[in-house]
């Protein structure tokens, strides 16, 4: 099935990127901790990251590619190309306006993004300075997402999922060179880190432009100019920033309390990194591939096939997602302690961390689910039901995580992140199964009582394995013997879980992957 095999497309590009930002976060936390060095460059890295997420994952998903394929399914591939300039171009413009706004206010920006940093002079100040460094980043991969999305309506995945290895590789040198200077912790190696982000994403761009033109998709710039095509980009692009990155604004909105909290926003920081893992390669995956497969089918009319496509792209999701979640919520101390208590970052980091991790872990499914049904409603060009509901996920991240963070600190914030996604995608599906644009499919019912199961049976084996293997995870044993005991819990983990699944009937796993690497 094409779909499956785009999906592994997708999913082993975006692992390889997560593997080597899981090499880069080690480095990070063996540099820089969880100080107010790291509390200023993860504000700094988040803000202009935020807005990839937002562009990236929403508005071109939501807006551009519909409108691209569209152009390119029933006037051409030239036609499709002249509106993708003009969409360069207009889009250039606010950028490179927005980014100038930027950098001037960024002491006020500050004080709306990390108001807690205020009551430390020092912190506030290198804040400022290390965002308007790596802000620009926010240029580069807004354009980057319009070339992925081109690439993306014509079937190439390969190159845009690949492109955020280019970041990874350059963080990885720039780490490598300040631990070998022992730079750590010093301001200095967060002033390195954000010319590290600014670096990378001008990697990104050229990698795309020189990707782009080899597909014969080659773009120039030209005087921006609002015409119909730009005028009905926005009008979708606006709510489909807020609706496709939902997930980004309630950790945005949670960073911000967190500021309030010492070293708190480094904890959400280093959760965040590990349950992104599953997220990024599942769900951007799964978003990513069935917009234009669900724009393509819907224009022709094949209704029934796009329900059979969300059937298969939730399951396929859930299939993955549901174990991670439950691994996540078993052991997150033996995974934090594993791939980061070393140098800066010590064993109260850990628990901390930990904790916040597996408060994120119970909305994981619930955060991939809205990248299945998200595009069910892109497809038909309505941002604005999606735009709706994210609004009203964000009112309840932000009462939950001002009541939660009152009381149990952080990891409150993370359990309103998680109850925000879980409200989102029930409006989302609701929507869709009242309407009549999705029904749970035969095979779909049958299998998701198995998979959870199996999740389940396999979290409290893990859990019982991670106890045994306990002294085997302590800092003091080695990273090799670290890694080897990680690795043991992982495969178990996961041999227990197929195996499970393939015998209860959740899933026939030699059909998937046969699915999958068909050539």
């Amino acid at each position: 099935m094409t779909l499956y095999r785009s999906f592994a497309t997708v999913g082993g590009m975006t692992m390889i990127s997560r593997v080597l930002g899981f090499v880069r976060d080690m480095l990070i936390a063996l540099v820089l901790g969880t100080g107010p060095v790291a509390d200023a460059f993860f504000i700094a890295f988040r803000f202009p990251n935020m807005f990839r997420r937002l562009f990236a994952e929403g508005a071109f998903n939501a807006a551009f590619v519909p409108l691209f394929a569209r152009r390119l399914e029933g006037e051409g591939r030239e036609e499709a190309r002249k509106f993708a300039q003009e969409a360069l171009s207009a889009l250039t413009a606010v950028l490179l306006v927005l980014t100038a706004f930027a950098e001037i206010t960024m002491p006020g920006l500050m004080y709306g993004i990390a108001p807690g940093f205020a009551a430390s002079p020092d912190k506030f100040d290198l804040a400022v300075q290390l965002t308007r460094i790596a802000f620009p980043y926010l240029l580069c991969v807004s354009l980057v997402a319009l070339f992925s999305g081109m690439l993306n309506a014509i079937g190439k995945f390969a190159l845009a999922a690949f492109a955020p290895v280019l970041l990874n590789i350059v963080f990885i040198i720039v780490l490598g060179g300040l631990a070998l200077a022992g730079t750590r912790g010093t301001p200095d190696a967060g002033v390195a880190l954000a010319w590290a982000v600014f670096v990378g994403g001008f990697a990104q761009l050229g990698a795309l432009l020189l990707g782009a033109r080899s597909a014969g998709l080659g773009l120039k710039l030209q005087r921006p100019r609002y015409t119909d095509g730009v005028r009905r980009l926005v009008r979708l692009g606006i709510p489909g920033v807020f609706a496709g990155g939902i997930t980004q604004v309630n950790i945005l909105i949670g960073g911000i309390i967190a500021s309030l909290q010492d070293s708190a926003v480094s904890w959400l920081y280093y959760a965040d990194r590990i349950y992104q893992l599953p997220l990024g390669v599942i769900g951007i995956a799964v978003g990513v591939v069935l917009l234009p497969d669900l724009s393509r089918k819907l224009r022709a009319g094949n209704y029934s096939e796009a329900i059979e496509s969300k059937n298969r792209s939730l399951e396929f999701s859930l299939f993955f997602t549901l174990p991670a979640a439950a691994a996540l919520v078993a052991v997150p101390e033996p995974i934090i302690q594993v791939l980061f208590e070393r140098g800066a970052f010590g064993a109260a980091d850990t628990m901390a961390t930990a904790t916040a991790l597996a408060a994120f872990a119970v909305g994981l499914p619930a955060f991939v689910a809205i990248k299945v049904f998200s595009p069910a409603f892109f497809a038909r060009e309505d941002t604005k039901t999606p735009m709706i509901y994210a609004a009203i996920s964000v009112a309840v991240n932000v009462v939950c995580s001002l009541a939660l963070f009152y009381t149990i600190g952080h990891v409150g914030i993370a359990i309103a992140t998680s109850l925000a996604g879980w409200v989102n995608t029930g409006l989302l599906a609701g929507t869709l199964l009242k309407r009549g644009d999705f029904v749970f499919d035969a095979q779909f019912k049958r299998r998701i009582g198995p998979l959870c199961l199996a999740s389940v049976i396999m979290g409290a084996a893990i859990w019982v394995l991670a106890l045994l293997l306990a002294p085997y995870f302590a800092p003091g044993q080695g990273v090799a013997l670290q890694v080897g005991a990680l690795g043991v819990l992982v495969v178990s983990g996961l041999v227990i879980y197929l195996a499970l699944a393939h015998l209860m009937g959740g899933a026939d796993v030699r059909a998937l992957l046969k699915r999958i690497f068909r050539r």
